[in-house]
């Protein structure tokens, strides 16, 4: 039996924990949850007591969040290279943990149509979309092939994860750089093993 358990659904933020995990290249087992049923259900909440996924358990530890995961999993396995030397990671927290914050809350805050009157922006962490993706823009505009250069890290896992939905389901406006990069990223080898993983497990039309 692996370490690692993966909880996880297809049609959730679990894709970006499967991609990393598969970039890792860890073995690990994964246990798919309804949203309705299983993820509710009491020996779940005991792991996450939001009942939601992802998460994973690693041994005697319990990780939620998938950008606490991600950071996890690179410190966890660190021959997979996806985390900079510990004096070198300004950069790397930086916009791993932007992407968590401003551009999950400003991204969705925007897609369920809430937006604040210009007087309060301050009062939220995001301040506004806009400042949110004109930083993205700044990061990704000056000819970086990933968010620390030309070294591809698990700020890009999360970071890249949340561009590339933002552009699929039209949530996030393309900005010069953007669709480079998700492209880009679209080519590890990982991302394509965790998408067909994730894939092969969504529900078939007419089954059941």
């Amino acid at each position: 039996m692996a370490d690692l358990t993966f909880y996880t659904n297809p049609m959730s933020r679990g894709r970006i924990v499967r991609w990393m995990l598969e970039e890792v290249g860890c073995t690990y087992e994964t246990v798919v949850l309804d949203f309705a049923t299983t993820m509710k259900a009491p020996d779940y909440l005991a792991i996450n007591p939001m009942g939601k996924v992802p998460a994973i358990t690693h041994r005697d530890q319990i990780v939620t969040e998938c950008a606490a995961i991600c950071a996890y999993l690179a410190d966890a396995f660190p021959d997979a290279g996806l985390a900079p030397p510990l004096d070198q990671r300004g950069a790397y927290y930086r916009w791993l943990f932007f992407g968590a914050g401003p551009v999950e809350a400003a991204v969705t805050n925007a897609a369920m149509g809430f937006s604040l009157p210009t007087e309060k922006e301050a009062t939220v962490g995001y301040g506004a979309l806009t400042r949110v993706l004109d930083a993205l823009e700044g990061l990704l505009a000056d000819g970086r092939s990933f968010v620390l250069g030309d070294t591809f890290s698990a700020a890009d896992v999360y970071v890249g994860s949340q561009i590339g939905w933002g552009l699929a389901f039209g949530t996030m406006e393309a900005r010069p750089g953007f669709a480079d990069y998700a492209a880009r990223l679209d080519t590890r080898p990982a991302k394509q093993r965790a998408t067909e993983k994730d894939n092969a497990l969504m529900p078939q039309d007419g089954a059941g």
